[in-house]
């Protein structure tokens, strides 16, 4: 995804020679497509016919003779010629927060106080920061395992959306007709736009290599020929056709072709935000704390989340008589590989898990949250997320050691012992912050 530095004014100057559109000037640019004559003479007579009309209305009389060129190229419009870049991901910790820290980075939206873009950090923790819910199951086949360790069962982008203030175009439609309308009035403006996909619909995914249910989000940020190309945060933009990418968005007819796209670089103001971070972190340590309903989740199911599944979960790894206990449960070499490997994979997951459980990614965002008007006491309480950060890694080393079945129960003790750690000072954290955000709350004169 490397680009010239000078980008922009290759962009323009082409723009000028061809009477190409911003977008497919750069886009060929990025491609080495030459430059077709026929489109050179376009524009050459566009620009003259231009010239010549201009010079009428300027001094009243027809000219006969050939206007002069300008000295400097026409400038492109502003929304488009003064876009930033779209970057390439960059040590992504959360998938969701990090592609939505792209788009508005192309998009010019920035952060009211630093005037730098939203950081994948702030977008992680105002989308609903950290969470857990732990899940295992056995059926007649196979063991399932689910770790979750970002905000759940909140809509996670929505709120990211709802919370960082910026302008934003959402549309969902039955009609792929409607749906493909839609895209092109965001990329004809210049900007990306994120669309959800059914995974296994995706062309460079293997099948049966995920789950038909599973669903992701991706950016949409040009086009290559007769195909798009799309950000899938692998660090290279992937060219699919739209066929195949309309395909996609209607395998999961329950998300009726979900598209948003940023419109504006239009930012909040420090106040809105810092009233929508306050929103952000008592809705998450509410979540941890059990002080608030989950919706949509039963009453019997809500046992496995928060500090409360934290414990749960313990409970579990140290059962060994019980069915739903982890003795019984992988009494298997084979399901007990595969039980551990899941666990694994979420705690290194982007989607719903990540490096240090998200912990250390939602210390930053409280650093960042101090600068904001009124919540410089956000900031004390970073390192004891970073703290927990470091006991998550710990979990998580205990997963690599070798799955010896007849040793299984005294990794399952380390495991609980661990958890148990990590309960108690998550609960600790989590109490700590919210008493801090409610004061702000209070003092700010915000109600809630």
């Amino acid at each position: 995804m490397a680009q010239p530095a000078n980008l922009k004014k290759l962009a323009r100057e082409r723009m000028e020679r061809t009477g190409e559109s911003y977008t497919t000037a750069r886009k060929n640019i990025l491609t080495n497509k030459p430059e077709s004559p026929r489109a050179a003479r376009a524009a050459e007579a566009r620009n003259y016919a231009s010239q010549g009309k201009s010079g009428k209305q300027g001094s009243g009389k027809a000219k006969s003779a050939k206007p002069k060129r300008p000295e400097q190229p026409a400038k492109a419009p502003a929304n488009l010629d003064e876009l930033p870049e779209y970057p390439a991901p960059e040590n992504v910790v959360q998938y969701d927060a990090a592609l939505w820290h792209r788009v508005l980075t192309q998009a010019g939206v920035t952060n009211p106080v630093t005037g730098q873009p939203y950081s994948e950090a702030m977008l992680a923790g105002l989308a609903g920061g950290v969470g857990f819910m732990q899940h295992s199951f056995q059926d007649e086949d196979a063991v399932s395992v689910t770790l979750v360790t970002r905000a759940h069962p909140e809509p996670y982008t929505q709120n990211l959306l709802t919370r960082c203030g910026a302008k934003i175009n959402e549309r969902t439609t039955g009609s792929a007709v409607r749906a493909a309308e839609y895209l092109d009035t965001g990329l004809d403006a210049g900007r990306a736009v994120v669309v959800r996909v059914a995974v296994n619909a995706l062309p460079w995914i293997e099948e049966g290599e995920v789950d038909e249910s599973d669903t992701i989000d991706l950016a949409v940020v040009g086009e290559l020929d007769d195909d798009l190309l799309v950000d899938d945060g692998s660090g290279s933009l992937n060219p699919i056709s739209p066929e195949d990418l309309t395909a996609a968005r209607a395998r999961r007819k329950r998300e009726k072709f979900w598209q948003a796209w940023v419109t504006s670089r239009r930012s909040p103001k420090p106040e809105a935000l810092a009233s929508n971070v306050l929103d952000a972190v008592q809705e998450t340590t509410a979540r941890l704390l059990g002080t608030s309903e989950l919706r949509g989740i039963p009453v019997h199911f809500a046992k496995n989340f928060g500090i409360a599944g934290m414990r749960n979960f313990a409970a579990r790894l140290r059962d060994t008589e019980g069915k739903t206990g982890w003795n019984q449960m992988f009494a298997d070499a084979e399901q007990l590989e595969i039980g551990l490997s899941q666990l694994a994979g979420f705690l290194s997951d982007t989607r719903f898990g990540g490096i240090g459980g998200l912990r250390g990614l939602y210390a930053d965002f409280l650093d960042e949250a101090a600068d904001l008007p009124g919540l410089s006491e956000l900031g004390e309480h970073s390192a004891a997320y970073a703290q927990l950060a470091a006991f998550w890694i710990d979990f998580a080393q205990l997963l690599e050691e070798p799955a010896d079945i007849d040793q299984r129960q005294p990794l399952f003790d380390k495991m609980a012992q661990v958890m148990d750690q990590i309960a108690d000072a998550e609960q600790e954290a989590a109490q700590a912050l919210a008493d801090t955000a409610a004061t702000l709350r209070t003092v700010a004169g915000v109600a809630h």
